[in-house]
């Protein structure tokens, strides 16, 4: 019963911020052009790459999906410096996990995790720079090739909702879940001494969580309630904090992905800014900033142990548990994503590098957007495309290419 009392206790306090950064993740993805974005990043110099960290920073893309976003971003003209910042600083943090940090860890750590994400990423982007010498600005920019439709505002509204409300949840509702089950455990489980060792010495357990955070996946969003039952249990604010940026930020899917696309040398900049901004922001808060900012518990106590959760925050957690069930069940029920006007041609493509269904509606919504293109169905666990309408297949893989995945015709 105590398990259960303290995750309706965090998910009541978490939902109404989390379902307004989904909201607010949605228009910025249906209003904000990919392209449009790379366009501003290109260049060298200092400027594209805070100019990235600062378009990063809002965005709600996990380590997962930020990957095929900041390739796309490369091809279509940014340099690898403000690439690099975009890698660095938008899995850190976006709208939706700033909501939810504000809600259980009080508005300093919100407002410190995206300056941390800022500095952390400035600081890879401009390393990059200055250690890359690029012969030319981007590998290639397929732009001309890749056409983008005009829809409606009332389409965009649309679109804005089903990708805040469907697609993000897809794409991070289960490590949302799992964050909430483990900080649901340890609040309950842990013995309230059980770090008072590493607590007292913060260095060793800050290592001790990067060893940890880095080989691990955790989103921005489901690290909070983690790093909130941690602090309950001794660990310091500035390990917290450790766990908050290197968790999301970094693991070796990204460092693998990273030195493939752009180089081992971008690659381990990349990690050693993480693991470095993370050590000292942890440190600055451990040791120069009041500790009364950082008290662990729920920021607003609108939802706490003995008392009755209010009307709001309960019918929030309801659409949000309605919302994170239906994108559980969801890829066993269909695991494709479709976009359709009308019937014709038929032709199938292997798409690689999707891995979640953020990736799966990027490669559908960069199909869709073609001349000639009818229906798109896009399969995440077949790695297919099945596009109907007279369209040119060239055009449909240089439009995929575009969004940071690859393309081929099936032999079909």
């Amino acid at each position: 019963m105590e398990l259960i009392d303290s995750l309706l206790m965090m998910l009541c306090e978490m939902s109404p911020y989390i379902l307004l950064g989904f909201l607010i993740a949605g228009l910025m993805h249906a209003f904000i052009p990919q392209k449009s974005m790379a366009r501003h990043l290109s260049g060298t110099g200092w400027k594209p790459v805070v100019k990235s960290a600062l378009i990063g920073i809002p965005l709600p893309l996990c380590s997962c999906g930020v990957l095929p976003a900041a390739i796309a971003m490369r091809r279509n003209g940014a340099s690898r410096a403000a690439s690099t910042s975009f890698l660095v600083a938008t899995p850190q943090t976006g709208v939706d996990s700033i909501a939810a940090t504000w809600s259980l860890l009080g508005p300093a750590f919100a407002l410190i995790r995206p300056i941390a994400a800022l500095v952390t990423a400035v600081f890879g982007g401009v390393a990059v720079g200055k250690a890359e010498t690029e012969a030319s600005v981007c590998c290639e920019s397929p732009a001309a090739d890749a056409p983008v439709s005009r829809r409606s505002t009332l389409q965009k509204i649309g679109d804005a909702l089903r990708y805040g409300y469907v697609d993000l949840v897809s794409s991070i509702g289960g490590w949302l879940v799992t964050g909430l089950v483990i900080a649901a455990l340890i609040t309950v489980y842990v013995p309230a001494d059980f770090f008072a060792i590493l607590g007292r010495t913060p260095i060793l357990s800050m290592i001790a969580v990067l060893l940890i955070a880095i080989p691990m996946y955790v989103c921005a969003t489901g690290s909070i309630p983690i790093a909130m039952s941690l602090m309950l249990k001794g660990l310091s604010p500035g390990t917290a904090l450790v766990l908050l940026m290197a968790g999301p930020a970094a693991n070796f899917a990204s460092f693998t992905l990273i030195s493939r696309e752009m180089g081992r040398k971008s690659a381990i900049i990349y990690l050693v800014s993480i693991i470095a901004g993370a050590i000292a922001f942890g440190l600055i808060i451990d040791y120069l900033l009041p500790a009364s900012w950082f008290a662990p518990g729920l920021a607003h106590g609108g939802c706490t142990h003995g008392h009755v959760p209010g009307l709001f925050p309960l019918i929030c957690s309801g659409v949000l548990v309605v919302l994170l069930a239906y994108a559980l069940i969801r890829p066993h029920r269909h695991n494709h994503h479709i976009i359709t006007d009308s019937d014709s041609m038929t032709k199938e493509y292997q798409i690689k590098g999707m891995n979640c269904p953020h990736c799966q509606a990027s490669v559908a919504k960069a199909i869709a957007s073609g001349d000639g293109v009818t229906k798109v169905e896009v399969k995440l666990g077949s790695g297919t495309a099945t596009v109907e309408g007279e369209h040119d297949p060239a055009r449909v893989i240089a439009a995929v290419h575009a969004a940071g995945f690859e393309a081929a015709a099936s032999d079909k």
